[in-house]
């Protein structure tokens, strides 16, 4: 391949079709006799007179006659390729599927707001949501998810990112709770049973340390694997669920028989992302996903 010129590949697609060299010349932006010496060229290469005179005109050889198809096809290929990525899409006219990797939490929060306004803005566009027990960016990289949410890890730092919305943890309680009689302190938010969720099985968090620097220690009497989980043990129960405000804060929450609360303690934001690979980052059709997905999900908090 280091000795094919691919502009070669053009001029003699211009050349099979005006069959003049000063009518291709006009068209390659070259002078006739630069184009001459591109026939030259051609012929060379192919072996081939390709067009040959017959009075005033050229008319091509039964070969070029054979190849002019293939030559065309082949030209406007290798221009498509070489061209630059288009950077507007009309979403009307996208057809894709696309799958999204978030927490169930997330997909229950805000797959119905994400499946109507995409969907209504890209009729062809499908969108599959898939679990997330883990955060190994290998999905990511071999293709297999288009785009994940989530808060960004140092697995794979490759992997683009953008912020969609920032989040803090909150405590969730049933209705009628005896700790909502009075004040929320450190010490009685620490004196509570406690349910926690954690994909991995981990008893400690950000608000245990919190409560290490007061001096004090709660009590987690359940792991689940999920926040839904959580709130579901806490309704029936009087255990306390750990959260994120997203999860509740934007729904009823009393007629789904919870009560949430601010944390008595400071604890760290939660910054969620949504992560893809470099490989999409171009892509029209994925970067107007992102786009779309942002604004629905920024609008939903």
């Amino acid at each position: 391949m280091a000795t094919i010129d691919l502009n070669l590949l053009s001029a003699l697609d211009v050349l099979l079709a005006e069959r003049s060299v000063t009518a291709a010349a006009k068209r390659l932006g070259l002078s006739p006799s630069a184009t001459s010496r591109t026939l030259a060229r051609l012929r060379s290469a192919t072996g081939d007179p390709l067009l040959v005179q017959a009075g005033r005109s050229l008319v091509p050889t039964p070969y070029a006659e054979r190849l002019a198809g293939r030559v065309h096809a082949l030209a406007q290929e290798a221009q498509a390729v070489l061209t630059p990525v288009a950077r507007q899409i009309d979403p009307q006219s996208l057809k894709r599927m696309f799958t999204i990797r978030a927490n169930e939490g997330f997909v229950a929060l805000f797959a119905p707001a994400l499946v109507t306004g995409i969907i209504e803005a890209a009729p062809g566009v499908r969108l599959r949501f898939a679990p997330k027990p883990d955060k190994e960016a290998t999905l990511l990289r071999d293709g297999t998810v288009d785009l994940e949410i989530g808060t960004a890890g140092a697995s794979a730092p490759e992997v683009l990112s953008q912020l969609v919305f920032r989040d803090s943890f909150i405590g969730a309680v049933r209705l009628h709770h005896p700790m909502l009689a009075e004040p929320m302190t450190p010490r009685l938010y620490a004196a509570c049973c406690h349910v926690v969720a954690s994909r991995r099985g981990v008893w400690k968090g950000p608000v245990d340390y919190a409560l290490g620097e007061l001096g004090l220690q709660r009590e987690v009497v359940a792991i689940v694997p999920s926040f839904l989980d959580a709130l579901n043990i806490a309704r029936r129960s009087d255990l306390i669920a750990l959260v994120p405000r997203s999860c509740i804060g934007s729904n009823n929450v009393e007629a789904q028989g919870l009560q949430g609360f601010d944390l008595p303690m400071p604890t760290p934001e939660l910054a969620i992302s949504a992560m893809w690979h470099p490989r999409l980052d171009a892509d029209p059709g994925h970067r107007w996903l992102r786009q779309k997905f942002v604004s629905i999900c920024r609008g939903a908090t």
